[in-house]
């Protein structure tokens, strides 16, 4: 394990500042994140929610969870895409060339995602806002949302850090997203898994997404959270580790 010395966090916050700054410069990244989102809420609530029985008077309040997964798994491709560049285009060598920490270039960039990720969605509940969306929760409710949110994105943002180390080409770095984008589908995100097919609704029940879109979702209608939460938290830290020793191990390599 790489020992941290006194300028490990000095090192990182270079390395995260560096980040945000091609955040900064193409601002469009974070509406392009958007749009497929934002698009897919209005057409679910305006043409599919009077058609979609889910118990909830605004269909948008039960449709807001999902819409926030969605939007991550959207915005981690350009994480992985950003790092493959960086390998291609030959920065880490320079980087290891220098006196720095070196996973503090990782963490650069896993921050960015976190930072990047964050303001997506709070555009997200914006326009959520302004169709609808009205929540009963409180200041510790919506804390809850955002903590589940960040784990959630550190999950995905380390998976990311994988394909990006592993990816041959820059269409092959970001592809990984394309199955997460889908997986809300494919749970309690858009409607409840109890009007599922059997082998649908098993598979449905036991992904990550679902414990995660029910806790938000309870959160957010100050319901209770019950065993939810903690499914849901499990499922992200044993992501988080997995990936995370996984993405290192890649990186070492190189």
């Amino acid at each position: 394990m790489e020992s941290i010395n006194k300028y490990f966090f000095k090192d990182m916050s270079v390395m995260f500042g560096r980040s945000m700054r091609h955040i900064f410069r193409s601002m469009d990244t974070i509406v392009t994140v958007c749009i497929t989102p934002i698009a897919m809420m209005l057409l679910f609530v305006y043409v599919f929610g009077g058609a979609i029985e889910t118990g909830t008077e605004n269909y948008i309040d039960y449709l807001l969870p999902g819409v926030m997964l969605m939007t991550i798994g959207s915005g981690i491709a350009y994480v992985a895409y950003r790092l493959f560049l960086d390998k291609q285009r030959g920065i880490f060598e320079r980087f290891h060339s220098m006196p720095i920490a070196r996973s503090t270039i990782l963490w650069g960039h896993v921050l960015t995602s976190l930072i990047s990720n964050v303001i997506s969605v709070v555009v997200i509940i914006l326009v959520a806002l302004l169709i609808g969306f009205r929540s009963s929760a409180g200041i510790l409710e919506w804390l809850a949302v955002f903590g589940i949110l960040g784990i959630f994105i550190l999950a995905l943002t380390w998976i990311a850090v994988i394909a990006g180390l592993s990816a041959k080409t820059p269409d092959g770095a970001g592809a990984f997203s394309y199955p997460i984008i889908f997986l809300p589908f494919i749970s309690s995100a858009f409607v409840p898994t109890d009007t599922m097919p059997s082998v649908v609704r098993a598979f449905a029940e036991n992904q990550p997404v679902t414990p995660i879109v029910e806790a938000i979702r309870n959160l957010l209608s100050n319901q209770p959270v019950g065993n939810e939460i903690w499914i849901a938290l499990t499922w992200c830290i044993a992501i988080i580790v997995v990936a995370y020793i996984f993405a290192i191990r890649i990186y070492k390599k190189l």
